[in-house]
């Protein structure tokens, strides 16, 4: 762990940006000042997440404190500078700061100002120094939508000291039954199922999503390039792989209408695209009555959309597949769409899921798109109508776990 933390600084040092970031921002987590203001949320309820998307599971318990319990201190950290910088002014908390490194010289420090009388860990934050000072001090301790597997290190010969930090936790809330097992087999007992608060998110957004529909003019575009077209597709967080395999399936079928999605927008990524897709998109930014007649693919070049995008979809493509990770396939499946994806999603149990559930399918090259998407569009109204009954299996977390922890 030492190391890790040198070698951020090493970055900071010769200019990296999010490394400086990191050690800038911890560092002023306990400067004396800050320190000061810390001690007036005495008895808060501290919540960490790694980053973005840890956050987006810690929100709907923090909407859910905040509007049964309104008085009281909730803080939240942040390790990842991209989640300090998107969520620094979120208003539902009373604070939002770096986590200092995880040293028990940081840890003692800021526990001793912050003094929590709850502290909640998002999926997979494990950070000993701060995990064994909880437990000295006998402050309740929780790690909410976990998931384990076999491969962690906790659970070879070499994690034993791994294993023994779970110990450290009042209780783990797990995401399925899978790493419930897995924890009790090693000795865990302190943990039970309550899901992936993630459900509960992405379906509250949703149902606002469309309850504004109509009135959000900047959908107005989208509406009027899909009028009428009964194979549209949304393809979400894509990266080069997914858009190549992409525009050789809409030069096949050029009745059907794609959405493209992609994750990164600069205009080299863009500049890729657009010499894919050869004359047959449109940019979402520069679109006009007479250039969107002949398009068949509307290129997103503007970000904070694509949850709304989905619900225009007959089907829709999840980016990542080819690369470390697909992205979020529930922001579809709520919706009710049939959901595709490359072949890295083995470790995304709602991928899984939604493949047991008969409503997604990942696929490895361009015979088996084209069947999958020609499948999933012929026969989205019973397909999707898995998506969201396996969506609508998984709600409920935020209230499972809010019940046990503040006992209301």
């Amino acid at each position: 762990m030492h190391i890790y933390f040198l070698i951020v600084r090493i970055a900071a040092f010769f200019g990296h940006r999010k490394a400086r970031a990191l050690v800038q921002g911890q560092r002023a987590t306990l400067a004396p000042e800050h320190v000061a203001k810390m001690k007036g949320l005495q008895g808060c309820v501290w919540i960490h997440a790694a980053s973005v998307g840890e956050f987006e599971q810690a929100r709907p318990l923090i909407e859910k404190l905040r509007e049964e319990q309104p008085k009281q201190h909730i803080v939240l950290t942040f390790f990842s500078p991209s989640g300090y910088e998107m969520r620094k002014d979120y208003e539902l908390v009373d604070a939002v700061m770096y986590l200092p490194f995880a040293t028990r010289k940081n840890a003692k420090l800021f526990l001793e100002a912050l003094q929590p009388q709850i502290a909640i860990f998002v999926k997979y934050e494990f950070w000993p120094a701060y995990l064994k000072a909880l437990k000295k001090r006998g402050i309740k301790t929780y790690s909410i939508s976990a998931i384990f597997r076999p491969t962690q290190r906790f659970f070879h010969w070499y994690g034993k000291a791994s294993l023994g930090l779970l110990k450290c936790f009042t209780h783990i809330f797990v995401q399925d039954e899978r790493s419930l097992q897995l924890l009790k087999t090693h000795g865990i007992q302190d943990a039970s199922v309550a899901g992936d608060t993630r459900f509960d998110r992405v379906s509250k957004v949703c149902r606002s999503i469309a309850e504004k529909r109509g009135t959000d003019g900047r959908l107005r575009i989208i509406e009027q390039f899909v009028e009428g077209c009964e194979r549209v597709i949304v393809a979400g967080s894509t990266w080069p792989k997914d858009e190549e395999l992409l525009a050789q399936y809409m030069e096949q079928y050029p009745e059907t209408k794609l959405i493209l999605v992609p994750h990164e927008i600069d205009e080299e990524h863009l500049h890729f695209i657009f010499n894919r897709f050869l004359g047959r998109f449109v940019r979402y930014t520069r679109v006009t009555p007479q250039t969107m007649i002949h398009a068949n693919v509307l290129v997103m070049d503007q970000m904070g959309l694509l949850s709304s995008i989905y619900g225009f979809g007959h089907a829709a493509y999840i980016g990542g597949g080819f690369g470390v990770g697909i992205h979020n396939t529930i922001e579809a499946a709520v919706y009710g769409l049939p959901v595709l994806f490359g072949p890295n999603y083995h470790h995304f149990r709602e991928a899984q899921g939604l493949i047991d559930a008969g409503a997604a399918r990942s696929i490895k090259n361009y015979s088996e798109l084209e069947a999958a998407l020609n499948t999933a569009l012929n026969q989205h109204q019973e397909i999707g109508a898995k998506a969201a009954e396996y969506v609508q299996s998984e709600l409920g977390a935020t209230e499972k776990i809010y019940k046990q922890i503040f006992g209301n």
